[in-house]
């Protein structure tokens, strides 16, 4: 039998890419108010705010209930960023909703695909089970059948701890992906290091114009190894998060002590369960005065009330609660 390749090795400190301007994607959260209603005013404001620092904002992704709110929600939530943004980039999940066994829902798909791109957005397309529950080559002829037809997207590789319709592509599918023109990047929410390394050093490789965006919220300094972010935890404070990119590009070390303490923020409010961090970027974004309450979609997971205080805690050593 031919012996068995030898395990990759990887040397992190060779990897690092110091002063890198770094392309940061915000994952905005959708504010409720006591009524049940959304509340657009908050929306929007965060939008303009995370625009505002340089960080491009994401809608109707995880952070945004896409998987919970229905259509007119999407589309309206759609409508807030265009007119808030006058025309400004954004990004926005693509989700399609099905169940284990389905087929692959092209025609879905493109329905979301369409709307919007008809508000000046780009997609990023979330995984569903008709389309990872495929074979690997019918994996990314679904890619191929998105890309007929849109000018650009981002891909995205969801955990389980997640979402029970994601799923990590073995690398030779990645591959595959990142050979798509209209593929601009992937978000990766692995939630591990080494499946990252091995597609930024596979992106260098093979593309270097693709952006690989990392969505661990438990190694925010990935962005150290070249990397870029398409965050949940950065919705906390895009202050903050573009004052830390700042600190990378200018070669400070004031970088480190303050993604030091963002990270502790993520390990807090990214503990089991997982899904329930909306409610703790709720919470924390009305200790910041940001929205009118810390209510969360009803079917959401949700935190203790005890979490306040030490959230509070959090952002007093951050300087933005007093």
């Amino acid at each position: 039998m031919p012996e068995a390749a030898p395990p990759v090795v990887y040397d992190p400190v060779s990897m690092i890419k110091p002063k890198r301007k770094i392309t940061g994607i915000s994952a905005v959260l959708l504010p409720y108010l006591e009524s049940g209603e959304i509340d657009r005013d908050s929306l929007s404001a965060h939008i303009s705010r995370t625009a505002d620092v340089g960080i491009t904002p994401a809608v109707n992704m995880d952070t945004g209930y896409v998987n919970l709110i229905e259509e007119p929600t999407f589309i309206e939530v759609l409508k807030v960023t265009q007119q808030t943004l006058s025309g400004g980039p954004f990004v926005a999940g693509a989700f399609v909703s099905d169940q284990p066994g389905a087929s692959f829902d092209a025609a879905g798909y493109q329905r979301k695909i369409d709307l919007i791109q008809s508000h000046g957005g780009i997609p990023v397309i979330f995984q569903s089970f008709g389309l990872v529950e495929q074979s690997p080559d019918q994996i990314v002829a679904a890619y191929q059948t998105i890309a007929a037809n849109t000018d650009r997207f981002i891909g995205f590789e969801l955990t389980r701890d997640l979402a029970p319709f994601g799923s990590v592509y073995d690398l030779d599918t990645y591959e595959a992906l990142m050979e798509i023109p209209q593929c601009i990047g992937a978000k990766h929410s692995s939630f591990h290091r080494e499946p990252e390394w091995e597609r930024l050093q596979l992106r260098d490789a093979k593309r270097p114009d693709f952006k690989v965006f990392t969505g661990n919220d438990f190694g925010i300094d990935m962005i150290q190894y070249g990397s870029d972010y398409l965050l949940g935890l950065s919705t906390f404070a895009p202050d903050l998060f573009a004052r830390r990119d700042a600190f990378w590009e200018a070669g400070d070390p004031a970088f480190y002590e303050l993604n030091d303490q963002l990270q502790y923020l993520g390990y807090f409010t990214f503990r089991s369960p997982s899904p329930a961090y909306k409610h703790s970027a709720a919470q924390f974004l009305h200790l910041r005065g940001w929205i009118k309450t810390n209510k969360t979609h009803p079917n959401s997971p949700t935190r203790p009330e005890s979490d306040i205080e030490v959230l509070r805690e959090l952002g007093q050593r951050l300087n933005v609660i007093n």
